[in-house]
């Protein structure tokens, strides 16, 4: 068995929901004890259904066949939505995990998806069929899928979240504090205007006298009496 024929298998179709699966990535490790190495398999498997949601698991066994079972099984439960603007992604975004980092960008109609084998199978089995990637960093397949899966879950369609805002509601407006009533300040007797004399109709109102009228009608009537 060669080396890339032990590393991807053909995608399957299931029966549960039609998801499709992939083998992305499958390894040998060994673990040194102390009656020798112990020997086991990690199988990277990446299930979706094309139309927007995909997972990814990573499974490890004794044997091949139980790693890819065991991937698939973490693969569905890990599934996540894809926010798509037709057949591209909404805008560009950089994910990163470890030492590996991954752009997405989108691209015009027909353009395809431009990207390595591990990204490639994330953003098929999405149902993204136009798009830019490119990996920055460690090309680790495990590191890359899981990067692109990140990547894919913080998309963020405007329109969904314009729609989301709009339908959501204000807080209520706290009441304000009430306003203490205006006490009338009571205006002084002594300043209250004096009351105006009334005059009978007809009649001439009398000239005000000055200080020196007083006395001079005083003496003219003493002169009169004598």
């Amino acid at each position: 068995m060669t080396s890339e024929s032990r590393r991807r298998r053909p995608e399957t179709s299931s029966d549960e929901g039609n998801l499709m699966e992939r083998v992305v990535d499958i390894r040998r490790v060994a673990k040194v004890v102390k009656g020798g190495r112990h020997l086991s398999f990690n199988a990277m498997v990446v299930v979706g259904d094309g139309e927007g949601h995909v997972g990814a698991g990573l499974g490890k066994a004794v044997a091949v066949p139980d790693a890819v079972r065991k991937g698939n099984t973490i693969a569905r439960k890990s599934m996540i939505s894809v926010s798509r603007r037709g057949a591209t992604i909404p805008h560009t975004v950089v994910s990163e995990f470890e030492s590996t980092r991954v752009l997405l960008k989108p691209a015009p109609a027909g353009a395809g998806i431009i990207a390595g084998g591990s990204a490639r199978a994330v953003l098929e089995l999405a149902g993204v069929k136009d798009v830019i990637a490119k990996c920055l960093g460690s090309r680790n397949p495990i590191n890359v899928v899981k990067a692109t899966m990140q990547g894919l879950e913080s998309l963020k369609d405007p329109t969904q979240e314009m729609t989301k805002r709009k339908g959501q509601r204000l807080p209520p407006t706290p009441p304000a504090p009430p306003v203490p009533p205006v006490q009338a300040v009571a205006v002084s007797q002594s300043l209250e205007a004096p009351a105006r004399q009334e005059t009978p109709s007809g009649a001439t109102p009398p000239a005000p006298q000055t200080e020196g009228e007083a006395p001079l009608a005083k003496a003219e009537t003493s002169r009169t009496d004598g």
